[in-house]
């Protein structure tokens, strides 16, 4: 089955709001083992929207809709498809009487626009929406299906989970089993994981995947076969050779985030962590605030010096590998941690350089030079991700002959 996702609304065309909503929805279409091969966005007009809507439906077998089925003028889905499928408008009194049951149980008044949204295609498949006033709606047509689904995110969630997944199962019929995995890297960048597992990428079952983002780099792969137990031992056949090319890059599995697994092992040994930054703008702190039983403070300023004078340091330049020992050091001593990690400026000022990341802990010290430059949000993410990094490192006996 082939599919395609449209949404609607001019905020996203715009973009004034990120489209969460198609994101998801390509997930979950994902793991139905569903191909996706287009996202179409459209803004609020009926004409549009009919346009966007027969176009999906000449390369797709099944379109799912989000958004316009709200009480205003500008909310014309169900105008479109009904255009688009020549089926009339008509009221559904069940709907209606569930819209204004809503209302009540939220103590509110129904105006007279709520009625559109019980007026749908002639001979659609009705969903109600408990968590909302937006029923949503399936049309089979001879052109193909079409699914719609309210725009507001949490009532789209409810909907695909309770009553459009379990659609599309049934229509499916015979399901193959997915087993997806996320295999989640560090401070390796996306050329580099590319070049190690580019053949595996090749492959049509299990696909293999990556996705992006700041200093990190996921690897999907995804397995489709008769059963659980096959396609979950597809999927660890080609999770042991990436795991043997990129070795100890891949932090997690999953969704776990980076600072969750510092976090992790902090409190596995029983340890405790203060930090000092300065070209990071206080981002490490910020990721690690979320678990205060293993940080246990932190200072941010603009520079060394403006970090010393708080940690009681004499040091006259505040910088570069020496000043970031020292403030590693300092914050250590100060907040009475397990370790003490810093990031500071280059001492050069005559040629630009990545900063120093320095990390104290009883009797050791450990720095590393970054090659990242630079205080823009790249560069501070970079930096941020490959400090974090580093403390991982050290905490899994690591870090010998790690370079950032």
């Amino acid at each position: 089955m082939r599919a395609e996702i449209v949404s609607t609304g001019t905020e996203l065309l715009l973009g004034q709001i990120d489209d969460t909503n198609a994101t998801y929805l390509a997930r979950q279409l994902r793991d139905l083992g569903i191909d996706l091969f287009f996202r179409t966005t459209v803004g609020d007009n009926e004409l549009r929207i009919a346009d966007a809507l027969d176009l999906a439906l000449g390369r797709a077998d099944l379109v799912i809709m989000t958004g316009g089925l709200g009480p205003t003028v500008d909310d014309v889905t169900r105008e479109a498809v009904a255009r688009v499928t020549g089926r009339p408008l008509v009221l559904h009194p069940e709907l209606l009487a569930q819209i204004q049951a809503f209302f009540d149980r939220v103590g509110s008044h129904m105006t007279d626009n709520n009625r559109r949204q019980a007026c749908l295609p002639e001979g659609c498949i009705p969903i109600e929406n408990p968590v909302g006033t937006a029923p949503a709606f399936i049309v089979e047509d001879e052109k193909g299906t079409i699914i719609t689904l309210p725009g507001v995110p949490h009532e789209m969630r409810h909907l695909m989970e309770n009553a459009v997944v379990p659609y599309l199962q049934k229509r499916l019929g015979r399901r193959e089993a997915i087993v997806t995995r996320v295999l989640r890297t560090v401070a390796v960048g996306e050329s580099h994981v590319d070049h190690a597992i580019a053949d595996l990428e090749t492959s049509a079952n299990p696909t293999v995947g990556l996705s992006a983002h700041p200093g990190q780099t996921d690897v999907r792969i995804v397995a489709k076969a008769a059963t659980p137990e096959q396609a979950e031992a597809m999927v660890a056949r080609f999770e042991e050779t990436i795991r043997e090319r990129l070795g100890a890059a891949i932090y997690a599995t999953g969704d776990a985030s980076l600072e969750e697994v510092v976090a992790s092992l902090l409190r596995e040994r029983g340890a405790t962590l203060a930090v000092a930054e300065t070209v990071t703008q206080g981002e490490v702190v910020r990721r690690l605030s979320a678990y205060p039983d293993v940080l246990l403070g932190g200072v941010v300023g603009a520079d060394g010096p403006q970090l010393a004078r708080p940690l009681r340091l004499e040091v006259d330049a505040v910088s570069g590998q020496a000043g970031a020992v020292a403030l590693a050091e300092g914050v250590q001593k100060s907040w009475g941690a397990s370790y003490g990690l810093a990031i500071v400026a280059d001492a050069r000022t005559d040629e630009p350089s990545g900063p120093w990341v320095a990390i104290a802990a009883e009797g050791r010290i450990d720095t590393r030079h970054l090659r990242f430059r630079g205080g823009d949000r790249r560069g501070r993410n970079w930096t941020t991700v490959v400090a974090l990094e580093f403390i991982r490192r050290l905490l899994l006996g690591l870090a010998e002959g790690w370079t950032a």
